[in-house]
């Protein structure tokens, strides 16, 4: 099991509370993982990623185990403390402007 953390505007869309969890196959990615939040939530495709490219949205960003995988092969495999559920996968919305 596989634990996310939505940013507020996508639990509110999605009509949750807390964390997410998914249960996905190995490799764990974040394809996989992002593949499953879809899948679990169809309101949330395309928010997370462009729905023609499966690129990342501009504004939103990718964290575990305190690192920034937002630029990171959405197909690499994912840390081991979020493959066995020790940490989360953070889904960030990240703030524009001046």
């Amino acid at each position: 099991m596989i634990r996310v953390v939505l940013p507020p505007h996508l639990r509110n869309l999605a009509k949750v509370t807390g964390e997410v969890h998914v249960e996905v196959d190995a490799p764990v990615t974040q394809r996989v993982v992002l593949d499953a939040i879809e899948q679990q939530f169809p309101m949330l495709t395309g928010t997370m990623r462009d729905r023609g490219t499966g690129r990342r949205r501009p504004l939103v960003r990718f964290f575990a185990c305190e690192e920034d995988l937002s630029n990171d092969s959405p197909d690499n495999p994912l840390p081991d403390r979020v493959v066995s559920g020790d940490e989360p996968f953070l889904v960030v919305g990240a703030m524009a402007g001046g």
